[in-house]
């Protein structure tokens, strides 16, 4: 398969991860609105938040393994599996108990059928770890910024959809319609990937390599080959940190101000940023230095998280996400470009792995510490004539403006960490590493022209995958 046949069977993977992507969010974005808005408990939010995320942190290094180890779609379709299996297992939860029983906080139900809910999404992320090792095994790597642009087009217009119909489908019909909806498209998606080939052979482990089910040794291993790698998942990390706060108290927020209804199209508006992001990308690429774009990108980030909170007004809480969601792309194609050049394909899964386990982490940890801490303590401050005296003049009136400190503060340290990474030597041994480095594996350049048959072009791409594995072996790579 040439450069040109690569990429567009890269397309068809990106679509259908888009269309499994769309599916997973509709229904994790409808769960949080339907618990929000039934038990309006920015705790209840939290805690889903967080625990979604902590979920991801807990299977990542082991789907980074398995990426590795097993042919791409193979991973895909497992993922696509289990994924259908859970949501009918909620499905049937939904149809065997009653709402109450589903929303009591303090009940069985409620976490058994959130927690499958949720265990259904996070087993997805294992396409999107598979799907960063298919732009190294199917896209040139000059193109690798472009093609990771893309991604970010593609869930830009994943996230509109998702938004959208997410709250259409609560406010109109309900959480039962809703699961039926998740379902079916779940189905669509797997039986696609059935007749989806992505032309690669079977990873074999290196000499010595030990086939354990999550390879933490190997993980480490990859990451401290590149110099400057492990700041740069760590300062990922410490950003998450602050990705936790908006992942517990954004949509409260909003549903502060907006209907369900409403927020959803809202949220599909604002999305149109992460397709303008993705497509600028896509076009324009990174630049010379990626990780250097990354850290201007989270100064900006800060800046807009702490003000477009400032004043209660809708319009300058829906531009304000807009412009954040544009800049969303940038800050996650630059690290995976990075991976992509300064690791060795046959280690890339585990190395994505690994970065999602770290990175996922933290966001739980101030998703489950904010929001206890809003709901008893923040917010009820800032509505007393304390809070309102000391930051009114500030952050004006409004019924959120104890979200609207937690958001004030939380950016304002975001640009704190941006420009600390700055000034460290981690980063300059990362973007030294990045400009003078070569690419981690032909993306199957050296096969035969288009009109060969799909046996030879098998059989060159297999060709390429094992001199990338050998070319790994160099530990300046």
């Amino acid at each position: 398969m040439d450069a040109t046949g690569g990429m567009r069977t890269f397309v068809q993977v990106l679509v259908n991860t888009a269309l499994a992507n769309i599916t997973t969010s509709f229904l994790w974005f409808a769960l949080t609105f339907w618990v929000y808005l039934e038990t309006r408990s920015v705790l209840a939010t939290g805690i889903i938040g967080g625990a979604y995320m902590l979920l991801v942190a807990f299977f990542a290094m082991l789907f980074g393994t398995l990426v590795d180890r097993h042919r791409k779609i193979r991973v895909m379709q497992f993922s696509s599996l289990v994924t259908l299996g859970s949501f009918i297992v909620a499905g049937v939860l939904y149809v065997l108990q009653p709402e109450s029983a589903l929303l009591d906080l303090g009940g069985p139900w409620f976490w058994a059928f959130s927690g499958i809910i949720l265990f259904g999404s996070v087993i997805e992320n294992l396409r999107n770890i598979a799907l960063s090792t298919t732009v190294t095994l199917l896209v040139p790597e000059e193109r690798h910024a472009n093609a990771n642009g893309l991604v970010g087009t593609v869930q830009g217009l994943a996230f509109i959809v998702t938004s959208v119909f997410s709250g259409l489908a609560i406010g109109l019909l309900g959480m039962g319609w809703t699961l039926v909806i998740a379902i079916a498209l779940t189905l669509v998606a797997l039986v696609h990937l059935l007749f989806l080939k992505v032309p690669e052979e079977q990873p074999v482990p290196a000499e010595g390599e030990r086939a354990t089910t999550i390879d933490f040794r190997g993980s480490v291993a990859a990451v401290k080959r590149a110099p400057g790698l492990f700041a740069l998942i760590l300062f990922s990390t410490l950003n998450n940190l602050i990705g936790g706060v908006y992942m517990a108290l954004m949509d409260p927020y909003g549903l502060t101000i907006f209907s369900v209804e409403a927020w959803g199209l809202v949220l599909g508006v604002t999305a149109t940023g992460f397709i303008i992001g993705g497509l600028v990308i896509a076009k324009f690429g990174l630049g010379k230095n990626p990780i250097r774009t990354m850290l201007l990108v989270v100064i900006g980030m800060g800046v807009l998280g702490s003000l477009f909170t400032i004043r209660e007004w809708w319009p300058l809480y829906a531009i304000g996400i807009w412009i954040y969601m544009t800049l969303i792309p940038v800050v996650e194609a630059s690290e995976q470009t990075v991976i992509q050049k300064v690791v060795p394909f046959r280690t890339q899964g585990r190395v994505f792995g690994f970065a999602a386990a770290v990175e996922s982490a933290a966001a739980p940890v101030t998703a489950f510490l904010i929001a206890p801490i809003a709901q008893f303590w923040i917010i009820p401050y800032m509505e007393s004539d304390a809070g309102q005296s000391t930051w009114g003049w500030l952050l004006g009136d409004g019924d959120a403006r104890g979200i609207a400190l937690v958001f004030l503060f939380s950016g304002l340290v975001m640009v704190v960490l941006a420009l600390v990474a700055f000034t460290t030597r981690s980063y300059r041994l990362l973007s030294a590493e990045y400009e003078s480095g070569e690419e981690s594996v032909p993306a199957d350049a050296e096969s035969a022209a288009e009109s060969v048959d799909e046996d030879v072009a098998e059989s060159a791409a297999e060709s390429a995958v094992q001199s990338a594995d050998e070319s790994a072996a160099d530990p300046r790579r």
